[in-house]
């Protein structure tokens, strides 16, 4: 992939809670890339670290380690990995301190020490630098919230909540902010009339619709779309997952898809990447997932999906994903590999091998 077609780059991301005195691995080392003007949809049962990757990406939440790049900029990075590399150098020292045998090695080693502290103090330094340059991250990735009710202050007007963005960003004549309202209720299939209301005057579909006009209002790079369909009817998904292909194709949109619904992501993304427990397991095209699923956990997801024949359903069997009889990593520890053109999975050496012998 050209690094001129890369908008988005997730790359080593972790993101860790303190739970108590122990910790949460949300998110655990995951890496991937988003074309422009794509589709990249992120799947998985609740709890796997879809919407912790939506929040850290936007910097709702600060990433514990690895890096966000944003065409070409990083927006977000995480220290510890670098305080980490810190201990671990202080510890080589003191065990390759004690086996040195003269001046000139302990010199050599210190030498080591001190260009490893200072080259990691220098990057923990840069890692907060640009993490506080948040002054046009809100213009160029905007969230649709999985909520349309909870993400919509009930105390302000329509009017009030979509031209909140512009009036952050600095846009003061009221004249301005009408028509851009006006024009963005109209783009997302509601009524200049429905500015002047309050948000529980609304059905589910149309405060999701508010919320969609609320973020493209900001004309941004990129959408992070957090399952935005899941708490509407399903009469109603249909309607606003055809909106956000709509202004995709529109406004040249790229958006990160987020949802555990296996068909609806089918249906709108280009690639999709599966996770489980905080991990990317999986990655490749719509089409190729769906046809030739590789991980043991995909072919899980996938038949669990319902299909409208009562004949299949009688006869659909489902697979029960249990990593600690499919997989043994006591011996060789799993890695992203390619095993196809654009097709990723997460695997062994020996998994590897398997893996590769299906697609050829």
């Amino acid at each position: 992939m050209e690094r001129d077609d890369i908008l988005l780059r997730v790359s080593h991301l972790c993101k860790y809670f303190k739970v108590g005195k122990d910790e949460f691995r949300a998110l655990d080392d995951v890496s991937f890339d988003v074309k422009r003007g794509e589709v990249f949809g992120l799947v998985g049962e609740s709890g796997c670290g879809k919407t912790t990757m939506g929040r850290t990406i936007i910097k709702l939440y600060d990433a514990t380690s690895g890096e966000v790049w944003l065409d070409g900029v990083r927006i977000s990075a995480g220290a510890r990995g670098y305080r980490e590399a810190i201990k671990a150098a202080r510890k080589n020292y003191r065990e390759e301190l004690a086996r040195a045998g003269n001046d000139t090695e302990r010199r050599r080693l210190k030498y080591e020490l001190e260009r490893t502290i200072t080259e990691n103090r220098n990057a923990i330094r840069s890692a907060h630098r640009d993490n506080r340059q948040k002054s046009d991250i809100s213009s160029r990735i905007q969230m649709i919230f999985q909520d349309p009710t909870a993400s919509l202050d009930p105390r302000m007007t329509v009017r009030e909540i979509i031209a909140e963005g512009l009036k952050i960003k600095g846009e003061r004549d009221r004249k301005t902010i009408d028509e851009k309202v006006y024009k963005t209720l109209e783009t997302v299939g509601l009524l200049e009339g429905h500015a002047g209301r309050y948000p529980h005057e609304f059905s589910g579909g149309q405060r999701q619709r508010i919320g969609i006009a609320r973020a493209i209002i900001m004309e941004p790079q990129m959408i992070i779309a957090d399952e935005p369909v899941s708490a509407l009817d399903v009469s109603v998904q249909a309607q606003v997952i055809n909106l956000l292909d709509g202004l995709r194709k529109s406004l040249g949109l790229t958006v990160l898809f987020i949802a555990h619904d296996l068909s609806v992501v089918k249906y709108f993304s280009d690639r999709i990447g599966v996770m489980y427990l905080g991990k990317l397991v999986e990655l490749a095209e719509s089409d190729e997932l769906f046809s030739n699923p590789l991980h043991p956990y995909t072919r899980s997801l996938l038949s669990a999906i319902p299909l409208p024949d009562p004949i299949y359903e009688k006869n659909r069997k489902r697979i029960i994903y249990e990593p600690e009889k499919v997989h043994d990593y006591s011996k060789e520890k799993p890695s992203f590999r390619e095993i196809s053109d654009g097709h990723y999975v997460m695997c062994s050496d020996t998994e590897y091998e398997a893996y590769r012998r299906t697609v050829t």
